[in-house]
């Protein structure tokens, strides 16, 4: 069976904070959105979310016919999926729930729709086991909030087939996101991993006495953090090679840098103390701003940042360029 067909019908099983950030870059994005969430008060949730992220999305430009309008919300999960072209799912991340709730998706899902989770921790390989048609079942793991921020990470599960994650691949890449393609299975993927590392050395440093808890946080966000929103590291290092590149960096840097990691802290777990040191630290680094005052700050900076890579790279299509429901 072909998973290529176009999409104008999108599902969102489960519209807490991702699936409701999702469902707003979907309409955004000009597509018919059906939700479903048990949850009490779900769909009034949903419907503030995305009217608040509406005036975020306007900063990024809509898609023709994108309308709040084409939301429409159900309690019945097997209602929302029987017509959609594609789904997605982000339900609470546990193993048993999981595996039943897509093995009902798959069951009640037209046949040739791929499903794709937004789960960071499960494997595809564990949700599609009770599946009938798992092959149309991929990760499709974005990066919070799913409706700002354009990476989305794709892996295929045992049974998942190639097709499945081309065309995931491809329906993300059309609406603006910046998918990669993990060839194996690994917990926590590939970006919650990467900063896991750094905020390991980050509780080191605090722990160790080195920085307290702002001091961390600007070492990173004006530090790294800034060259990161542009280029990768590897991409980076080529340019601290000077004109020989990440030749030069690999013959004569990578030396230091690997003393450098053999001094890194191993630490595995969070003791009291640090806890308590990172929370006092957060919290008075927050002063009197409210986590949606923070959100909001947050979101501004990098909606700005998206602009301006639209502008000088084109690596994230134009503002009204960007590919709509097909």
């Amino acid at each position: 069976m072909s998973l290529n067909k176009p999409v104008c019908r999108i599902a969102i099983v489960g519209t807490g904070l991702i699936g409701g950030s999702w469902a707003a870059l979907y309409l955004a994005r000009g597509f018919d959105v059906i939700a479903t969430d048990p949850a009490p008060s779900a769909e009034d949730n949903l419907r503030r979310f995305v009217d608040t992220a509406w005036e975020e999305l306007a900063v990024l430009g809509f898609a023709p016919k994108a309308s709040r309008d084409r939301l429409a919300f159900t309690l019945n999960m097997k209602e929302a999926v029987s017509t959609a072209d594609f789904i997605q799912e982000n339900g609470p991340e546990r193993q048993d729930f999981k595996i039943k709730l897509f093995a009902d998706i798959d069951a009640a899902a037209p046949i040739d729709s791929i499903i794709a989770s937004s789960s960071s921790g499960l494997t595809m390989s564990v949700m599609q086991s009770a599946c009938q048609h798992p092959e149309r079942c991929v990760i499709g793991h974005p990066f919070n909030p799913p409706h700002v921020i354009p990476l989305v990470e794709i892996v295929g599960g045992a049974k998942t087939s190639p097709e499945a994650i081309q065309q995931a691949i491809s329906f993300y890449s059309s609406i603006g996101k910046k998918p990669i393609h993990l060839r194996k299975e690994v917990a926590g993927h590939v970006a919650n991993r990467l900063q896991s590392a750094l905020y390991r050395e980050v509780v080191h440093l605090i722990e160790q006495g080195v920085v307290d808890v702002a001091d961390a946080d600007t070492a990173v966000c004006w530090g790294p953090g800034l060259r990161w929103g542009v280029m990768g590291p590897s991409l980076l290092n080529h340019l601290g090679g000077g004109q020989n590149g990440i030749r030069h960096f690999m013959e004569h840097l990578s030396g230091p840098v690997a003393t450098w990691w053999k001094d890194l802290g191993t630490i595995t777990e969070f003791s009291p103390a640090v806890k308590q040191t990172i929370i006092n630290g957060a919290l008075q680094e927050a002063g009197n701003r409210s986590i949606e005052q923070l959100e909001q700050e947050r979101d501004e900076v990098l909606l700005g940042l998206l602009n301006l890579r639209a502008k000088q790279t084109r690596a994230i299509p134009a503002a009204k360029g960007i590919a709509t429901a097909r």
